[in-house]
């Protein structure tokens, strides 16, 4: 899949030599498509089985939960064993359930109090949660939460790691902070959501655990693009949504992994989907938690929300998360090249060695917000990230090299023409 030169005809050439080719077929893309990382495209798979719940639903109404082949009681669970190996998990370490941030609710809670001898709120000296500046957002509103509901004050027991750049987090200042701050927990992302950085899991998981401390992740930004080995590397927890390279469609059913060491903990936050399943109904007051994963389902599994990753699942291992991997590299590592060969005012501000970098590029441009509403007016839609960032995601399964030409000599024209002055700078902020 190497693009020997910038022209069209090479990329042309790239496409036809792509092992994953035929799979753009089986997906409804809308024009050229760089915001996968985002939503994911509609495959065909995920909307067959949308019909295939509505059907069974029709057909067995209430009796669904147990007659519908596969029975929706053990939806979450089943679901979970299917991403199991995209995240290099065993099947009852994984879950698909709730949200993202619901699970960073139960998950950060539960590995906080574990710390504190089971309870946070009790202990004589809790220590902190560690994150970084370049997180998304709701990690960090998560967590402060979880603190607040413990009685204690975010600001003394939150401990964030700065970037240096603005872009990338030091993964030497991560371990520094282990070393020197009383860490209960490590929460960081895989792959951070502006620049792309794919940080070393396995690095930052051996430091947690040389300082007493435990390690979480979010993998919103890289599972289904980047293959992890958490078992192996014996991360405790981890977070994670389908809706991005997984395209289970928009709001999609979230996922989260718990190391078997943890299973049979109770959850910070217990529902009775959690229950161990073979007294579930019996409705007892008591909570008792499911060996596995699925003790941190909290409300009953959305099966239709959950539906489309099924299908869009079948595509994924069909299609082996390493030539997913493979490509996706060569995409952004052409897409790289294609940015230094723009004018000056283009930056690439995520790595470039892809042993560093994830899915996408953040490319940077002073006028990155109008050049965005500007390339979606040419049917390419791409991500702002402020202040200054045109985030573009080659989804390995729907995207060839042909298309980030395209991106990259729509760039070249509007920045050359001058044509995004014709769009309002975005308000309230620096473009």
């Amino acid at each position: 899949m190497d693009v020997p030169d910038m022209t069209r005809a090479a990329a042309r050439a790239a496409d036809e030599g792509d092992a994953l080719r035929e799979f753009r077929d089986r997906f409804d893309v809308p024009g050229t498509y760089m915001d996968g990382n985002s939503l994911g495209a509609l495959s065909e798979a995920s909307e067959a089985a949308v019909d295939r719940v509505v059907d069974q639903w029709r057909e067995h109404a209430v009796e669904g939960w147990t007659e519908a082949d596969p029975d929706w009681f053990h939806y979450g669970e089943r679901l979970g064993a299917k991403v199991a190996p995209l995240v290099g998990a065993r099947d009852e370490e994984v879950c698909v359930c709730g949200s993202t941030t619901v699970n960073i609710h139960t998950l950060v809670g539960t590995f906080f109090d574990l710390a504190n001898g089971g309870s946070a709120a009790a202990a004589d000296d809790p220590g902190t949660v560690l994150v970084n500046d370049l997180d998304f957002p709701t990690d960090h509103y998560a967590i402060r939460a979880q603190l607040r509901q413990r009685g204690l004050d975010p600001d003394d027991h939150l401990t964030v790691v700065e970037s240096g750049d603005g872009r990338t987090i030091d993964e030497a200042r991560v371990e520094r902070a282990l070393a020197t701050e009383d860490v209960d927990v490590l929460f960081m992302p895989s792959v951070l959501y502006r620049s792309g950085q794919l940080l070393d899991v396995e690095r930052l998981t051996a430091a947690a655990h040389d300082h007493g401390a435990y390690a979480g992740f979010d993998l919103a930004h890289s599972v289904g693009v980047v293959p992890h080995d958490l078992s192996g590397v014996g991360v405790d927890f981890a977070v994670w949504c389908h809706y991005k390279y997984l395209n289970a469609g928009p709001g999609a059913v979230a996922g989260l992994y718990c190391n078997e060491e943890h299973v049979g903990t109770t959850p910070a936050l217990a529902g009775w989907w959690g229950h161990e399943k073979e007294t579930q109904f019996e409705m007892r007051r008591e909570f008792t938690p499911a060996e596995s994963a699925g003790a941190f389902q909290i409300g009953t599994v959305p099966v239709l929300a959950a539906a489309p990753l099924d299908g869009a699942l079948d595509v994924h291992h069909e299609a082996g998360i390493d030539r997913i991997r493979a490509k996706s590299v060569a995409l952004t590592e052409y897409l790289v090249a294609l940015v230094d060969d723009l004018s000056d005012a283009f930056t690439v501000g995520s790595p470039r060695d892809p042993v560093h970098r994830g899915g996408h590029v953040a490319i940077e441009h002073g006028e990155a917000y109008r050049l965005t509403e500007a390339l979606k007016d040419r049917d390419v839609v791409v991500d702002f990230r402020p202040p200054n960032v045109v985030r573009v995601a080659p989804a390995p399964l729907y995207t060839g090299f042909e298309d980030v030409y395209d991106v990259a000599e729509r760039l070249r024209e509007l920045h050359e023409t001058r044509a995004y002055e014709e769009y309002e700078p975005r308000s309230g902020g620096v473009t």
